[in-house]
């Protein structure tokens, strides 16, 4: 898994609450057996007409937020069902940071076993973060996991948030279930020669 360190790019604000993960990845698309490959379904039905033709009024079609790196997000993002699809076909998309007031739980979960981070702000500050993103199309953001804040190209704003230690470590370091496994391969390999 590639670590999060500090992120810089692009956020696009997507000013909705109760994003599902059938929105952010319809089950149409679940039909591939591996982890790439699912950005181009990323909100699919919100991108694209029936005839595959792009929706103008969709922000990640807006010229102005192409390849962003951040979405910025209403409340209980990625709610729905627990499909992992959803945090792979956001970093597939180039997506690293989801920030918003509230996650689903097992989202929240996937996200940190994919290598995405979900960051949790007060709802008044994602409101200032969207309204400040609308104003200014193709403001980069920068969020940075060792320090904890985020800033806005301008820094006029600057904002601080709370990851677990434990999963910030992971994170900093690359960390999913099997890497954290395998920093103990010598004792698993000494424990196996040893039966």
């Amino acid at each position: 898994m590639e670590p999060f360190v500090k992120l810089t790019g692009v956020a696009a604000p997507i000013d909705r609450v109760n994003i599902d993960t059938d929105q952010i990845i319809p089950a149409i698309h679940l039909k591939r057996i591996e982890r790439t490959g699912f950005g181009q379904f990323l909100f699919s039905s919100w991108r694209f007409n029936e005839d595959g033709t792009p929706k103008s009024d969709f922000v990640l079609n807006d010229p102005n937020y192409q390849k962003p790196k951040i979405l910025v997000a209403g409340r209980n993002f990625g709610c729905g069902s627990s499909r992992e699809h959803a945090p792979w076909a956001l970093e597939d998309y180039g997506i690293r940071c989801v920030i918003a007031p509230s996650f689903a739980d097992i989202f929240f979960n996937n996200c940190f076993q994919n290598g995405l981070l979900p960051v949790v702000l007060p709802e008044e500050d994602v409101r200032r973060l969207m309204d400040k993103l609308s104003e200014n199309p193709g403001l980069s953001l920068t969020v940075d996991l060792e320090s904890q804040r985020i800033w806005d190209d301008q820094e006029d704003i600057v904002l601080s948030f709370d990851v677990d230690q434990f999963r910030r470590n992971c994170l900093l370091n690359g960390l999913d279930d099997i890497g954290l496994t395998l920093q103990h391969d010598d004792r698993i390999a000494a424990f196996e020669s040893s039966q």
